[in-house]
């Protein structure tokens, strides 16, 4: 069964990847795999500001350790600077595992020494920002502030919430709320995708932002 998005979700932008043991183990040829928002969406189960951010985050920490190559997917580290539990830390780095296959302890353990993605996602590391991603090879490594206060929600959206919450909203108003939530992370992701006051990307020394 088909699952139908906001249309703005084919606007957004997408994330190619290189992924090596796609390539061993046959299921692509040429282990490219390209992922979408909607992706993001269907992982975290809605589609929201900190979602989006993520997914944004993700993307431009990759282009900026890459440039112009095409990602190696298992071979970056996300840092967090917060643990796993707090806050929305797990909802970003669920939707960085998506994109770069590192996981934390409970990840593949690799092939003969390869393909290991275990150990790839860190939290209550020493990062000052939302998030920091590092390449396994050379260890080249990004800092990614998110900043979606310079996207503001709509004045109406609020008070939308707090009837819903009261128990209170009709079936319109909870409509109208949905729609308001979702046009701001249209204008996040299709307005401000490629905006750097958005999404801020440092350059940082290696070895910094580990545990």
């Amino acid at each position: 069964m088909s699952t139908s998005f906001p249309s703005f979700f084919d606007q957004a932008p997408r994330i190619r990847v290189h992924e090596p043991l796609a390539v061993l183990l046959g299921s692509s040829p040429d282990g490219l795999i390209e992922y979408a928002y909607g992706d993001a969406v269907k992982l975290a189960g809605h589609s929201c500001p900190t979602v989006a951010g993520a997914f944004l985050m993700v993307r431009a920490g990759l282009k900026a350790l890459w440039g112009d190559d095409v990602p190696e997917r298992g071979a970056v580290r996300a840092h967090f600077p917060d643990a796993a539990h707090s806050g929305v830390t797990g909802v970003m780095a669920n939707v960085a595992a998506l994109v770069t296959g590192g996981r934390d302890q409970d990840g593949f353990h690799g092939i003969g020494g390869r393909f290991g993605r275990n150990q790839l996602l860190v939290f209550a590391a020493a990062v000052d920002g939302t998030m920091a991603l590092e390449r396994t090879d050379d260890g080249r490594r990004v800092v990614l502030e998110y900043r979606p206060q310079i996207v503001p929600a709509a004045a109406e959206m609020m008070p939308l919430l707090q009837r819903y919450l009261a128990g209170v909203a009709d079936a319109a108003e909870q409509r109208a709320f949905g729609r308001l939530w979702q046009d701001r992370v249209r204008r996040i992701l299709v307005d401000h995708g490629d905006d750097p006051a958005l999404i801020q990307v440092t350059a940082s020394p290696a070895g910094r932002g580990r545990p």
